[in-house]
């Protein structure tokens, strides 16, 4: 799979212009703290969708026409999207700034918890595979916390996805669910344990408890009745102003697209935050060759 910088170069501008009228930050200084157990989920109104295809080489703009909307004034988006088999970048953006993830760190904590136990283990009567489950699909935080002290807290995690081949430089970890705002990861690192998981050992266990876009878990209000319902495979991540979605999408034509999508604006809209996500996600998908 290859794209033509040129022709991405070379007819951006136009593109812009284009996708402008189409109908779809700084990092925050002090800490709060957030309460809950699980997150709440509401129903988002799917993002407007066309059958038609877009040319791989307008997926700069037209992603840069979602993101750059004046209603995300002041927010920072990080992006980066990867095939999974080759590796090639498909677009990024900010891919190596921190953001707040929210609970997209319980992709550390569960990607470290599966190198470290048995997923037929037990914790508290329970199996290792169904607090996995659990926490990824329902993001439950109190499972997530339980998990992260019991393989040993942000020492063992970070020690465990170092072997996984992770840049440890690329996240702070200081808790299991996500629900600090000291938590901080780059794009580019959670696209990494993504992919490592994506091979790794136990990954039939953290792939079955990413929430499924249109049908499962806390994705299952969102981009239903659109091209991508059951395509996507992702965690979810929500806070005061942070919205966050990393995954795995199902490309039509490209194959497995590994991504993660992070949002920080504080005082924002989170339903305008969501919505702009979906929007990228859809734009992705009907990508094609123009060939």
């Amino acid at each position: 799979m290859k794209f033509n910088k040129s022709w991405r170069n070379s007819l951006a501008a136009i593109a812009a212009t284009f996708l402008a009228g189409t109908p779809w930050a700084t990092f925050p200084a002090s800490a709060q703290v957030a309460y809950g157990n699980e997150s709440i989920e509401i129903f988002v109104p799917p993002p407007e969708s066309s059958s038609s295809k877009l040319c791989s080489w307008f997926i700069d703009p037209a992603i840069e026409a979602v993101i750059k909307r004046p209603v995300f004034n002041g927010a920072r988006w990080g992006i980066l999207v990867e095939s999974l088999a080759s590796r090639e970048v498909i677009y990024h953006y900010n891919d190596d700034k921190f953001f707040i993830p929210a609970s997209n760190v319980k992709l550390l904590t569960t990607a470290a918890a599966l190198q470290r136990l048995n997923p037929d283990g037990v914790i508290r009567s329970t199996s290792v595979r169904n607090w996995i489950a659990t926490t990824n699909l329902r993001s439950d935080n109190n499972y997530a916390e339980t998990l992260f002290r019991f393989i040993g807290g942000a020492g063992a995690t970070k020690k465990a996805l170092t072997e996984l081949g992770v840049n440890p430089s690329g996240f702070r970890q200081v808790d299991g669910s996500g629900l600090s705002r000291n938590n901080a990861a780059t794009p580019r690192a959670l696209v990494d344990i993504l992919r490592a998981m994506h091979s790794a050992k136990n990954r039939e266990v953290f792939l079955a408890s990413l929430p499924v876009a249109g049908i499962s878990g806390t994705l299952r209000n969102r981009m239903r009745q659109t091209p991508v319902q059951g395509a996507v495979q992702a965690k979810t991540g929500t806070l005061t102003g942070v919205r966050a979605l990393s995954g795995y999408l199902e490309h039509p034509d490209y194959g497995t697209l590994v991504f993660s999508i992070m949002a920080n604006q504080a005082g924002s809209s989170g339903q305008a935050l969501v919505s702009g996500i979906d929007e990228v996600i859809l734009r992705l998908n009907s990508m094609s060759s123009c060939q």
